[in-house]
């Protein structure tokens, strides 16, 4: 009996032992929601968080500008290439969003409020028509390599945009004559939707050109280096646009997760690092190779 009694004490905890965690995590929790609170309420860390966006989007817009400057200089005979035209609308997103967050205090200010909506959501678009055109450049390189028609593609890519262009501005005039809860709601819930559809389009030729990389002959030159180069941006996208369309909706219907007020400046700056400086980054990172030299017509290699 004596033995029984001290194998049970071996695996008995004290009651004192948990009431000690639960004030501990109760400590912790009350603690992080003062330092919330505190970071919210303070009008520095408001433009440090803000100022440090400006810093992030202007930082990546001039790698963006860099890159296609290297490329004019590299390929001039060309005019403008996909990837020209992707490093270009980088640039311009980047650089809107820098400004956007370098005179936060008026953006967030401005009135009617439909404007400061437009100000905020428009970069989202030209990001979501940015990255599309990624989507489009890898759809064309996978029916030309199965021998599919092309010729829809591009038109398709247009037409799509344009039909979101178009259903964004019949939100923002809704909002303009009607104010209410519902419009605002509407219209994160249509910008949730489009960040859907831009995921699932990068999981659909993304991953169609991952299997057919993968099909290739392993000596095959360069095989392994655009499979990493497409596996790695097909998840960086799919995960920022996914993390996007979660975050919307939810926004859309609980004001506390709201990401475009001033009061959140902790969730503003981790939501816009995820869904757009980093991704941008690390994307043009993995796309930093520039294209090969074009050989001169008079100039003949010796065999």
């Amino acid at each position: 009996m004596a033995t029984s009694s001290t194998s049970t004490k071996g695996f008995i905890w004290p009651a004192s032992a948990y009431v000690a965690d639960a004030q501990s995590l109760t400590g912790s929790i009350r603690l992080l929601n003062k330092l919330w609170n505190d970071v919210a309420e303070s009008q520095k860390w408001q433009e440090g968080v803000f100022y440090a966006l400006c810093a992030g989007y202007a930082l990546v817009s001039l790698i963006a500008l860099v890159q296609l400057v290297r490329i004019q200089m590299r390929v001039p005979e060309y005019g403008w290439t996909t990837q020209k035209v992707f490093h270009l609308m980088n640039f311009v997103v980047n650089g809107l969003r820098a400004i956007q967050f370098g005179f936060y205090w008026k953006v967030f200010h401005i009135e009617p409020k439909v404007i400061d909506m437009i100000l905020l959501d428009l970069p989202g678009l030209l990001f979501f028509s940015t990255y599309t055109l990624l989507v489009l450049f890898w759809a064309e390189i996978y029916h030309q390599a199965r021998s599919l028609p092309t010729d829809k593609l591009r038109p398709a890519y247009f037409i799509i945009n344009g039909i979101v262009y178009f259903i964004q501005i019949c939100i923002w005039i809704y909002m303009r004559f009607n104010n209410t809860a519902a419009a605002v709601e509407l219209a994160e819930l249509f910008f949730s939707l489009i960040s859907l559809a831009a995921a699932v389009g990068f999981m659909v030729y993304g991953g169609r050109l991952f299997v057919m990389l993968r099909r290739f002959p392993i000596e095959s030159r360069g095989r392994q280096k655009k499979l990493h180069e497409v596996g790695f941006v097909t998840g960086i996208c799919c995960t920022c646009f996914l993390i996007r369309c979660v975050m919307v909706a939810i926004a859309a219907f609980d004001k506390n997760a709201d990401i475009h007020v001033l009061n959140h400046p902790i969730l503003n700056f981790a939501y816009y690092m995820m869904v757009e400086i980093l991704p941008s980054a690390l994307v043009l990172f993995i796309l930093r190779k520039l294209p090969p030299r074009r050989v001169s017509d008079q100039y003949h290699p010796i065999k």
